[in-house]
């Protein structure tokens, strides 16, 4: 299997405010900018917020106060929601993405089997509703690309009726483009 780079589908818009949403903060740097007058201080926060029913999104944000930072980077997790596909608490079929030199490599499992999963994959599938799953992180540790990696692997499943009809879209519009060049 290959690993995911890059979306395939577009990012559709959902709309947050429906959404009953929950924050999780990962995790709060200080990096300092070197200038001629001196290091330059601001804080940087990594968000994850989702629903606990298919909605996950991860902000990263930087400030020059930690409050500014946690509130900016929970403003860009709710921009950047996507939709999960569930199947009994699970995903639908694995996953294997790469954002960086992280990669995640996600795996459904059986009803009952729990979540195996290091610190940053699991916060964002808990938050996304996933309860059983089967996870490994491989490549850098870095967690703003491990949480990225997550999501873009998340991204990239669908649903086999969501496939299915999408064959059946193609289908129908070549047999049109066939029809009208005869």
């Amino acid at each position: 299997m290959k690993a995911v780079t890059k979306a395939t589908t577009k990012l559709e818009r959902i709309d947050s405010s429906d959404l009953q949403l929950e924050e999780k903060l990962m995790t709060v740097d200080r990096v300092t900018k070197v200038v001629k007058g001196g290091r330059r201080l601001r804080f940087r926060a990594l968000m994850v917020v989702g629903d606990s029913n298919g909605h996950v999104g991860v902000g990263l944000a930087k400030a020059t106060g930690v409050p500014e930072a946690i509130r900016k980077a929970g403003a860009m997790g709710r921009k950047q929601i996507v939709s999960v596909p569930l199947v009994n608490e699970t995903i639908p079929r694995e996953a294997l993405a790469k954002y960086g030199a992280s990669i995640v490599l996600i795996k459904p499992a059986p009803q009952g089997r729990g979540m195996i999963a290091s610190n940053t994959v699991r916060t964002v599938l808990e938050l996304a509703g996933i309860r059983n799953v089967v996870s490994k992180s491989l490549g850098s540790q870095n967690r703003i690309n491990v949480a990225r990696a997550t999501i873009l692997a998340l991204r990239s499943l669908r649903l086999a009726e969501q496939v299915a009809a999408e064959r059946d879209a193609g289908k129908t519009s070549t047999a049109e483009a066939g029809d009208e060049t005869e």
